[in-house]
C-alpha cells in the first residue's frame, strides 16, 4: 500500500478545522449532506439502522435522518470533539469502519475518503458492514478540484525557485471510483459528478476556508521547508490575473462525485452472462435492414 497521506496530520487538521467552528467554512458538507439525502430520499426503501462515517460537522447525518428514511442513525467520527453537545458518537480512525460484518443498512461517507491511504480496503469494511442488499453513499471530491490553486502554487514555485513539490492533494475521476466500487465487491454502482464554482475576494480568503475545512495540504511527500510571505504574495498575483472576473474576485472549483453502491443481495438485478443472448446483433441488424 501506498502511502499518500500524513494520517497523523490529516487527524490535526480535521481535529483543528472542528475545533475552530468556522460554519461559513463548512458549506461543502453542507452541500454533500443535502445532495446525499435527496438521493436518499428517492430510494424506495426503509433503512433501521444507518451510520455516518466520519462526516466532520454530521450536516449528512442530520439531513439523512431528516427523510423520513432512516429508524437509527449513529456517527463514527476519530474524535470525541466531533460531538454535539449530548451526543454519543463511536470514535475510530479516519481508515477504520468499526462495524461488524452485515449489521447495518445504510453508511453515508460525506467527504473523507478521499483522504484514506488504504481506500480499496476501507470500501471492503464498508462493503462487509452492510446487510445483504444495504446500500451505501458516498460523496468524494474528485479531479478539478482547486485546479486554480494547484496551477498557480505551481507556477509560483516554479518561477522563484526553478522547482516544485507537491501543494494540493490527489482526486479521483469518475471513472477510478466507479472501477473501485465495482473491484470492492458493490452491486448496481451509480456514479456521477457536481461541479460548485466558489469566488473569493483573493487567494488568502480561499486559503482561510481550506483550513477552516480541514482540507490543506497533508500530503506524506510534501515539501516540510516553510513557504515565505513573498510565495503567497506572488501565487495571489497569479491567481488574480489567470482566474479572476471583471469584479477583481477570483474562482475555485470544487467537483464532488457521489457514488452508490449497494451490499449484493439475491433479489437485485443482474447482467445477463456472455453468450446468453437469443439473437446475434448481426442478425438483429441485418432484420431491422430488411424491414426498412
Amino acid at each position: 500500500m501506498d502511502i499518500i497521506f500524513d494520517a497523523e496530520l490529516v487527524e490535526a487538521r480535521r481535529r483543528r478545522a472542528i475545533a475552530a467552528g468556522d460554519h461559513n467554512a463548512a458549506f461543502l458538507l453542507d452541500i454533500a449532506g443535502r445532495e446525499l439525502a435527496e438521493r436518499l430520499s428517492v430510494v424506495e426503501r426503509q433503512f433501521e439502522q444507518g451510520v455516518e462515517l466520519h462526516g466532520g460537522t454530521g450536516t449528512a447525518a442530520r439531513e439523512a435522518k431528516a427523510t423520513g428514511k432512516i429508524d437509527n442513525m449513529v456517527r463514527v467520527e476519530s474524535d470525541p470533539t466531533f460531538a454535539v453537545s449530548g451526543e454519543d458518537i463511536t470514535v475510530a480512525p479516519l481508515d477504520d469502519v468499526p462495524l461488524e460484518p452485515d449489521t447495518v443498512n445504510l453508511i453515508v461517507s460525506p467527504l473523507a475518503l478521499h483522504l484514506i491511504n488504504d481506500l480499496p480496503g476501507t470500501l471492503v469494511r464498508i462493503r462487509r458492514a452492510l446487510k445483504p442488499d444495504g446500500l451505501f453513499l458516498a460523496a468524494i471530491p474528485g479531479s478539478g478540484t482547486l485546479a486554480e490553486l494547484r496551477d498557480v502554487l505551481l507556477s509560483a514555485e516554479v518561477e522563484m525557485t526553478g522547482g516544485a513539490s507537491p501543494r494540493v492533494i490527489p482526486f479521483a475521476d469518475v471513472r477510478d471510483v466507479g472501477g473501485l466500487l465495482q473491484r470492492t465487491g458493490f452491486a448496481l454502482p451509480v456514479i456521477d459528478a457536481e461541479t460548485y464554482t466558489v469566488r473569493y475576494d483573493n487567494l488568502f480568503a480561499l486559503m482561510r476556508d481550506l483550513r477552516g475545512m480541514g482540507m490543506t495540504n497533508a500530503l506524506a511527500g510534501r515539501s516540510r521547508k516553510p513557504l515565505t510571505k513573498s510565495f503567497f504574495l506572488k501565487a495571489a498575483e497569479l491567481y488574480a490575473a489567470r482566474y479572476s472576473d471583471p469584479d477583481g474576485r477570483i474562482r475555485a472549483t470544487f467537483s464532488i462525485i457521489y457514488a452508490s453502491g449497494w451490499a449484493p443481495h439475491e433479489s437485485q438485478q443482474k447482467p445477463l452472462k456472455p453468450g446468453s443472448a437469443k439473437m446475434r446483433l448481426e442478425d438483429a441488424l441485418r432484420g431491422s435492414q430488411n424491414e426498412n
